[in-house]
């Protein structure tokens, strides 16, 4: 597992007993984080955490926050808008890994103490051993959320498509006798998302909405995705959104999430975290 220490964000009313392990810990010169004093950093985050509104009594009834990593790297994003889609949001505590050899997460399982995966990482390698790892977790029940452009992740791993239920083709492939071209992809479009299932929990409540964001076309797809979301803009698949099972894992996919714009939009704060709680098994 990575030696950096994590960014923490607590459920909404407490502080994670990391953050009061850390906040201990940095006064005693611990080494700093991305060039500033770990005690600076700590503190920021402790002062945002303060800010939080207290729980409500929705997320008394699971006192143990269920936690879930939200694994970044191989693709730039604007970090502030991004983790602030997860601020503040009862029973659920988010620590963020970014990745700097692809797939270190993996490396080392043995005090996994996780509930949910949320994958917004584009990381290629991940070895043999990584691989099993990861997959070890699935057979334990371990939840996985796939935002945005991890559908264009590890690319070379074939079962990778399998768990998420699609991946981003940057090259043509021979299929069913045919050559399928490459995926392609368009910035900064206006798109109009359409609620395929409104009583799934991760849809429950969200209507359909028009948001700006970056768009895929000629994806790669699994043929068993439960579909959740659609649109009909010929800059993108028809598909958007979906969820199936792997193994002993629930598998929530959104295409959307490329930048500030949709990171803003209540709709789809409210289907990421309505993922992560149905993935966990707290839903549905």
């Amino acid at each position: 597992m990575s030696s950096r220490v994590p960014v923490i964000v607590p459920a909404a009313g407490g502080i994670s007993d990391e953050l009061r392990a850390l906040t201990g810990a940095s006064a005693r010169g611990l080494v700093p984080i991305d060039g500033r004093p770990m005690v600076d950093s700590v503190l920021g985050t402790v002062a945002a955490v303060m800010a939080f509104p207290a729980a409500g009594e929705e997320a008394s009834s699971n006192p143990k926050p269920l936690r879930a990593v939200v694994v970044t790297g191989g693709h730039a994003y604007d970090k502030e808008a991004f983790e602030a889609l997860f601020k503040g949001i009862p029973g659920i505590e988010f620590v963020f890994q970014e990745q700097r050899d692809h797939s270190e997460l993996f490396e080392d399982i043995s005090g996994w103490d996780y509930d949910v995966i949320v994958f917004y990482s584009m990381t290629q390698n991940i070895s043999e051993q990584r691989r099993q790892n990861f997959l070890s977790l699935l057979d334990r029940g371990v939840g996985v959320v796939a935002l945005h452009h991890i559908i264009s992740g590890f690319n070379d791993w074939p079962e990778f498509q399998k768990i998420i239920g699609s991946r981003y083709l940057f090259a043509p492939v021979e299929q069913d006798g045919a050559t399928r071209p490459a995926s392609s992809y368009k910035h900064d479009i206006e798109i109009a998302v359409r609620i395929a299932d409104p009583s799934h929990p991760v849809t429950h409540g969200v209507t359909g909405f028009t948001t700006v964001d970056e768009t895929y076309l000629g994806c790669a797809f699994e043929p068993d995705n439960y579909v959740l979301l659609t649109t009909d803009h010929p800059t993108s698949d028809t598909n958007i959104g979906w969820v199936r099972t792997y193994r002993k894992s629930r598998v929530c996919t959104i295409q959307l999430g490329h930048g500030p714009s949709i990171f803003a939009d209540p709709q789809y704060k409210k289907l990421v975290v309505q993922a992560v709680n149905w993935t966990a098994r707290r839903t549905g």
